[in-house]
């Protein structure tokens, strides 16, 4: 597309003598290598912190204020049942938020409407001149007769307005004027987020050191839900049936449902 052509090349050709003669490279990068990222673990207090951040943006004060008060929920719960909290607090504090900032219309619009877009843009690329957004709207995509499944098209830079106007929008999310909201994969998400809150009240009546690997990973199930239309789907169908494994285990006789201690350590 004749946009930073010579980089391009040379990046190639960097790549060639790379698979010819990898030390030539490393011995060219040399000190110039950055070093290797380190993340640190993040406590749960700043788990809490950051997620509910997100979810005031989000939304606003109220969708986020439902977070915190399920967390601390399980909080005082898993204090009460082991003595410290731990596994099953993180576990829900991450992906109860997960489930509720799931990506709509309207979040998309927002975080391309954020300044620090058109800064990754500017600071990634030189000389962009357009844009083009590839999307599939449900409410005006039309649908492959094949598979059914939306297909994308090419839109136009006008994009980006539209999309700032539309995340402003985002108070009508969930409610009667929600056009967005009335499709299929929108009523699930929005189901999922008051399934997964009924899941947690159940598991923290009578909770006990006994069943808390096996409420770790029932609150953890949602880590495998990801990508957005029929991917997704497909995955909450398989993170359902994972619930009705975990949950018929929770209500055998003590010591018949145990889980391994190891799912404390893989959600931690």
């Amino acid at each position: 597309n004749g946009v930073q052509v010579p980089a391009n090349l040379r990046a190639l050709h960097f790549g060639r003598l790379w698979a010819h003669d990898a030390p030539a490279i490393q011995r060219l990068l040399g000190a110039a290598a950055p070093a290797p990222l380190q993340l640190a673990a993040q406590t749960l207090d700043e788990v809490i912190a950051e997620r509910t951040r997100l979810l005031t943006d989000y939304q606003d004060a109220a969708y986020a204020g439902r977070y915190t008060a399920l967390v601390q929920r399980v909080r005082d719960a898993e204090r009460r049942a082991s003595g410290a909290e731990g596994a099953l607090s993180l576990a829900v504090a991450k992906y109860f938020a997960k489930l509720m900032a799931y990506k709509d219309e309207y979040e998309v619009a927002r975080l391309y409407s954020l300044p620090d877009f058109r800064r990754q843009l500017e600071a990634q690329f030189d000389g962009t001149r357009a844009l083009r957004f590839n999307l599939a709207p449900p409410l005006f995509a039309k649908r492959d007769p094949q598979t059914g499944q939306l297909l994308k098209r090419e839109y136009g830079a006008w994009m980006l307005t539209a999309m700032g106007w539309l995340a402003r929008l985002r108070f009508l999310r969930g409610g009667a004027l929600d056009l967005f909201g009335r499709t299929e994969e929108r009523r699930m998400e929005r189901a999922l987020i008051g399934d997964y809150e009924q899941r947690i009240a159940g598991l923290l009546e009578g909770l006990d050191a006994a069943r808390l690997a096996l409420a770790v990973e029932v609150a953890s199930v949602p880590e495998q839900i990801r990508g957005f239309g029929h991917v997704k789907e497909r995955a909450v169908r398989v993170a359902r049936e994972q619930w009705t494994r975990l949950g018929a285990q929770l209500a055998a006789p003590a010591g018949e449902g145990a889980a391994a201690p190891a799912a404390v350590a893989r959600a931690a």
